[in-house]
């Protein structure tokens, strides 16, 4: 338990709060001195790729963009294949695209269609939990190309934008691992 205590205190210790960004009334978080201090960033990490190994993940999936910064350490240190989840258009070749609703229009998020396979298990890693629409868009893409979504692995959980609820039914028995709760 000491163990938890210290990496949450020193992961929390790292992240600044930004009034009014990216609009009035808003506090974001910010991540990018987490990112800058080599001891932070390898316990986020190592704490991440133990999640990996107790989900029994063989790949890596990262949501776009912070998702990549986050998600491609995790499946080095943990042994794994990396994927990119990317927005819609900007990988070549085959894909296989999912489109979901965000609170004010529409997106779409692809994956090429060979990176997935059936017998894959998938680890979804990003930053953020915050509304679960892109996140929930990348367990259906995963799903539809024929793997299995191991779990979901997030920094931070914005609790209050109700993110798990609305992700629970499409994991099923799958864990969401917040490493934060806010």
């Amino acid at each position: 338990m000491t163990e938890l205590t210290d990496i949450t205190s020193l992961l929390l210790s790292r992240i600044r709060d930004v009034a009014d960004y990216p609009e009035p009334g808003v506090m974001f978080k910010d991540i990018t001195p987490l990112l800058a201090d080599p001891e932070a960033f390898s316990a986020l990490t190592g704490a991440l790729a133990r999640v990996a190994a107790e989900t029994g993940a063989t790949k890596i999936v990262g949501l776009e963009a912070r998702g990549f910064i986050l998600g491609a350490p995790v499946a080095v240190r943990a042994g794994l294949g990396f994927i990119p989840v990317r927005k819609a258009g900007k990988l070549p070749g085959a894909t296989l695209r999912q489109a979901y609703d965000l609170e004010y229009g529409s997106a779409e998020i692809e994956v090429h269609a060979e990176d997935l396979a059936s017998g894959d298990r998938v680890l979804i890693v990003d930053d953020v939990l915050a509304t679960g629409g892109t996140a929930e868009a990348a367990i259906r893409l995963i799903q539809r190309a024929g793997a299995e979504v191991s779990g979901l692995a997030v920094l931070m959980e914005l609790g209050f934008l109700g993110g798990r609820t609305r992700l629970e039914p499409a994991l099923g028995e799958a864990p969401l691992a917040a490493l934060l709760r806010i």
